[in-house]
């Protein structure tokens, strides 16, 4: 019953639990109290606080976590007719939208989604999800380098510092790192590393909070689940 609530767009799943915990939910009439209960959306009539709920396929809730391929721009239209990031969902009827970007030449995780309340919650800089990213830079970057990133930079629009920053490994014509940001600032990656001098060779998302791309090739998607949706808005709503 409480997933089918969230569903209906009223609140989310941990706070539907709350409102049938509290006596306001009623199916059928007769009051509910435990979560756990069955619907059938086509034959019982659920209400809340007296106002019956009204199950909409077209309003219904869905996030996608995609793998994001290099070549594909992360918005619903693109005057330059390149391949859109929504080409690779587009069964869906519904309109699901990027949240967030990753531009043209960064692959990796993206979630789209319907829900805007999640969308914002996820992009307001004060909830501080984590951003994970894998980096192939040209030349060799040193410990003193990553010393510097780790430190911090200046950037046009103000100082920016990772949450964590490792190096991977180090080669005289390529090396790789990991480097962990809580902000979402336009091409804030890309520019940092230019900020020490070195140009990124290829970039990729690898994780958003706790969600990664394992199981997830490039350019396919899985949908969310529940228990991993409840666990993001918990990140942003912790009380």
């Amino acid at each position: 019953m409480q997933k089918y609530i969230a569903d209906c767009g009223l609140t989310s799943r941990r706070r539907a639990e709350a409102l049938i915990a509290r006596g306001l939910v009623a199916v059928n009439g007769k009051i509910v109290s435990e979560p756990g209960v069955k619907v059938d959306p086509e034959v019982d009539q659920v209400a809340v606080e007296g106002k019956r709920l009204e199950f909409n396929p077209a309003t219904a809730k869905i996030t996608l976590l995609l793998h994001k391929p290099v070549g594909y721009v992360s918005t619903m239209s693109d005057p330059q007719n390149r391949p859109l990031v929504k080409d690779l969902y587009k069964n869906f009827k519904e309109r699901l939208f990027p949240v967030g970007r990753l531009d043209i030449n960064t692959s990796g995780l993206l979630l789209c989604t319907n829900d805007g309340a999640l969308a914002n919650q996820l992009m307001h800089p004060r909830y501080k999800f984590e951003k994970e990213y894998r980096i192939t830079v040209n030349g060799k970057f040193a410990e003193k380098d990553l010393k510097l990133l780790r430190q911090g930079v200046e950037l046009e629009d103000g100082f920016a510092k990772p949450l964590r920053a490792e190096l991977i490994r180090s080669e005289k014509r390529r090396s790789l790192l990991t480097l962990v940001i809580a902000e979402g600032r336009n091409r804030q990656v890309r520019r940092m590393l230019r900020a020490l001098d070195f140009q990124v060779a290829a970039l990729a998302r690898i994780r958003l909070a706790f969600l990664t791309l394992d199981g997830v090739k490039k350019g396919a998607w899985r949908r969310l689940r529940a228990a991993e949706l409840e666990r993001l808005r918990m990140l942003a709503n912790p009380e």
